[in-house]
């Protein structure tokens, strides 16, 4: 009557243009992840495969598949929704699958309370500074200074949900940033010690929040 052991559930959310999305396809590179591909009503960025990156779909699909209650999590982002089919995850997870989520607050916070019975760790991204995150939403394929101005002001809003994170990484270097996160995974995985140090990220935030 053995069993094979559950995957895990890791969940990755920042404000935009922290960096969430490369550390999510590092993590399923190197770790062997597999990425929860969400659903999305916006258009697809240039650099961006359907299929691949995200299911891109009308609104009256998306509001069909709410409907049918086939969402684990959605939200309305800038005007977008976003949200994740409960099947696919499941099926991964039951075959001892790690599952990692790109996603935002309101999404991991409806994970959470899912309670589903499958281990999750958390993790929020920050940038190093404002001016930081301005300089990489303005290289980005947003030329238009209202969508950035936009982001930023979302920014102030999102950065409050850090407190509900297991874990809260800067982003300063990515390589970094990308070793902070596996080493505590592992520790997670492991019930070994963590090298965290919340006081430190709580200063961080303050000078973020200013």
């Amino acid at each position: 009557m053995s069993k094979k052991k559950d995957g895990i559930m890791v969940i990755l959310s920042s404000p935009s243009g922290a960096g969430k999305t490369t550390l999510v396809k590092l993590l399923s590179k190197n770790k062997k992840f597999q990425i929860s591909i969400s659903h999305t009503t916006r258009k697809a960025r240039p650099s961006e495969v359907a299929d691949t990156d995200y299911y891109f779909v009308s609104h009256p699909k998306f509001e069909t598949l709410i409907k049918n209650e086939e969402f684990l999590e959605y939200a309305k982002v800038f005007n977008h929704f976003y949200g994740t089919t409960r099947t696919p995850v499941i099926e991964k997870l039951e075959k001892g699958e790690n599952v990692i989520f790109d996603i935002d607050w309101q999404g991991a916070d409806q994970i959470k309370n899912k309670k589903l019975n499958y281990k999750l760790i958390t993790f929020f991204i920050l940038p190093p500074s404002k001016e930081v995150l301005f300089d990489r939403l303005s290289n980005r394929d947003m030329k238009d200074k209202l969508i950035v101005a936009e982001r930023m002001k979302e920014f102030s809003r999102d950065v409050l949900h850090w407190i509900n994170y297991d874990y809260v990484i800067i982003n300063d270097n990515l390589d970094e940033c990308y070793s902070k996160i596996n080493k505590l995974i592992d520790a997670e995985m492991k019930n070994g010690s963590k090298d965290y140090d919340k006081e430190y990220i709580r200063k961080h935030v303050n000078k973020l929040t200013i």
